[in-house]
C-alpha cells in the first residue's frame, strides 16, 4: 500500500471546468478502493462552499518568491478520501477558476505555485506520503522545488512525484522576470531545464523534474512525443520515453449507465434496449425536434466548441448535411464562430439541427441515451469520456482516429476515420447511417458490445497502483 498526495487545480464536485475534475473526482476513490492511502489537494475557489469541512491547520505559511502567505487548510472527507482545501482568499476567492471573460487572471502563476507550496506544507505537517502525484501545469513546480529546496529535508527522503499531462496545449509560459517572483533561481532558465524559446514554460518542469511522467491514453502518450501534438515539447518527451506511460482514463459508471441514470426518460440494459426507444422520443421532445418519423437517426454531440475537437470538419461540410436524413441533437458552448454556426444550421432547418449553447448535466445525459449515434471528430483527444459514455449507453461512436478515441473504438463497437479531413468524417457518418438504415442486426450487435466494454475507474487504479509500487 501506498500513501499518494495528488496536487491539482479542480476536482468533482468541488469545481470543475473539464476532465480534469473528473478525474480528481474518480480515480482517488477507486484508489482508495483497493487499498491505497490518497489524499487530494485543492483550492479553495469562492465557489467551494465549506459546510461539513472541518479545520485541520490554520495560518499555514506559504513563501512564493518574496511574498509571504498564509492558508488555513480544510478537510472533506468523500468516498474516503480526504479532500484538502487551500483557503488562501488573496489567490482564490475570486470570479472564475482560471479567469473571467475578460481573460486569465494575470497573477495565475502565482496563483498555483502558492497551491504548490500549500501541498508540500501538507505533506511535511500532517499526510506524509510516498508518492506526490501532480496534475496539469498548475502543479508543475511542485517537482522544481521539491527537488531545488526540500531534497535535503528528511520528511521527503525517498519521496517520489509523478506528473499527469492531461492536455499538451495547455503549458503556461511565462517571462524570465518571473522566475524571481515564484522563488526560482536564474540557473533554472536553461533549455534542457525551464526555458523555452526564450520564455519559462511552467509544465515543462513538472516533465523535468518528477520521477515519472504518465498521459491519459496509451496513443496519446505515442502522439505527444511527435512534433505534431508535442507542442515543442516532443523532443523532452522523447528523451524521457523510458518513464513516460498513457493510462486511460475511466468512466464513472455509477453516474453514466442506462440502467441507474436519474436523468433519462427510461431505464434500459444491454439486454433488454426498449427503453432507449423512450429515451430517444423524450429527446426529440426536450430538443424541440420533430417525432413524426422516430426511424430517422439522431446525430448527438456534447463537446466544448472548439477547433481542437474538430469543429472545423463540421463547418466545412455544414451545409451538404443539411440534404441527409437525420437529426442533430448539439450540447455545447465555446468558440463564437462554431457557436454562430450551429445557430444559424437550428434557424435554417428547425427540423433537423437543434442547438443549446450552453451546459447542462441533465441534457447531457439524455443526449447519449437518446442518440443513435454519437459524433467525436476531435482533432487531437488525449482520452476523451463521451465515446465510452456512448458505448455504455448504446450509441454509436464515430470518431477519428487519435488519442484515447483510437484506443477505446474499434470496429466492433463504431466507426472511425484516419485521415483529419472533411471527406473522411463524412465518409464515416455515411457508413454509419448505412448500417443504421441497412444492417439493423449489425447495428444491434455493435450496440451490445460496445455496452459490455468496462472502462470503469478499477482497471485504471490498478494501473496506478502498479506505478505507484514501481517507484519505491
Amino acid at each position: 500500500m501506498s500513501r499518494i498526495l495528488m496536487a491539482a487545480s479542480e476536482a468533482t464536485p468541488f469545481c470543475k471546468t473539464g476532465g480534469l475534475a473528473d478525474v480528481l473526482g474518480a480515480l482517488p476513490p477507486a484508489l482508495a478502493a483497493r487499498g491505497e492511502e490518497v489524499a487530494v489537494v485543492l483550492p479553495r475557489y469562492r465557489q467551494v462552499k465549506l459546510e461539513g469541512a472541518r479545520m485541520v491547520w490554520s495560518h499555514l505559511p506559504l513563501w512564493v518568491g518574496p511574498g509571504r502567505y498564509t492558508a488555513d487548510i480544510f478537510e472533506v472527507v468523500r468516498h474516503g478520501v480526504p479532500y484538502y482545501l487551500v483557503d488562501c482568499p488573496q489567490f482564490f476567492d475570486r470570479d472564475g477558476l482560471y479567469g473571467t471573460a475578460a481573460g486569465d487572471h494575470w497573477d495565475n502563476p502565482t496563483r498555483f505555485a502558492a497551491l504548490c507550496h500549500a501541498a508540500l506544507g501538507i505533506a511535511r505537517h500532517f499526510f506524509r506520503p510516498h508518492i506526490i502525484h501532480c496534475h496539469d501545469w498548475q502543479t508543475g513546480l511542485l517537482p522544481v522545488y521539491l527537488k531545488q529546496y526540500f531534497h535535503g529535508d528528511p520528511t521527503f527522503h525517498n519521496v517520489r512525484t509523478v506528473m499527469t499531462i492531461h492536455n499538451m496545449g495547455y503549458q503556461q509560459r511565462i517571462g524570465r522576470d518571473l522566475l524571481f517572483w515564484l522563488g526560482l533561481p536564474e540557473a533554472l532558465f536553461r533549455s534542457d531545464l525551464l526555458e523555452f524559446h526564450g520564455r519559462v514554460n511552467l509544465l515543462k518542469g513538472g516533465l523535468v523534474f518528477a520521477d515519472a511522467l504518465t498521459t491519459v491514453s496509451p496513443a496519446y502518450a505515442r502522439e505527444i512525443q511527435t512534433a505534431e501534438q508535442g507542442f515543442g515539447l516532443d523532443g523532452l518527451l522523447r528523451s524521457r520515453a523510458d518513464v513516460l506511460s498513457g493510462i486511460l482514463n475511466g468512466v464513472d459508471y455509477a453516474e453514466w449507465s442506462p440502467e441507474t441514470d436519474r436523468h433519462i426518460a427510461a431505464h434500459y440494459s444491454v439486454d433488454d434496449l426498449d427503453g432507449k426507444r423512450a429515451c430517444k422520443l423524450d429527446l426529440l421532445q426536450t430538443m424541440g425536434l420533430p417525432t413524426d418519423r422516430p426511424e430517422v437517426p439522431i446525430i448527438g454531440i456534447v463537446s466544448r466548441f472548439a477547433t481542437q475537437k474538430g469543429f472545423d470538419l463540421i463547418a466545412a461540410v455544414a451545409h451538404d448535411l443539411l440534404h441527409w436524413d437525420f437529426r442533430f441533437a448539439v450540447l455545447g458552448s465555446g468558440e463564437r464562430e462554431y457557436e454562430n454556426l450551429f445557430r444559424a444550421l437550428a434557424a435554417a432547418r428547425p427540423d433537423k439541427f437543434a442547438v443549446r449553447v450552453a451546459y447542462s448535466e441533465t441534457l447531457a445525459h439524455k443526449i447519449e441515451a437518446g442518440s443513435d449515434i454519437f459524433l467525436m471528430p476531435s482533432h487531437y483527444e488525449p482520452c476523451g469520456l463521451n465515446q465510452m459514455y456512448s458505448l455504455r449507453y448504446g450509441t454509436i461512436p464515430v470518431v477519428h482516429a487519435t488519442g484515447g478515441l483510437d484506443d477505446t473504438i474499434d470496429g466492433e463497437t463504431g466507426f472511425k476515420f484516419w485521415s483529419y479531413t472533411p471527406e473522411a468524417m463524412l465518409g464515416a457518418l455515411r457508413e454509419a447511417l448505412r448500417v443504421h438504415g441497412e444492417e439493423p442486426e449489425r447495428w444491434q450487435a455493435m450496440q451490445q458490445t460496445g455496452m459490455r466494454r468496462d472502462y470503469s475507474w478499477d482497471a485504471s487504479a490498478s494501473a496506478y497502483s502498479r506505478l505507484y509500487d514501481s517507484l519505491r
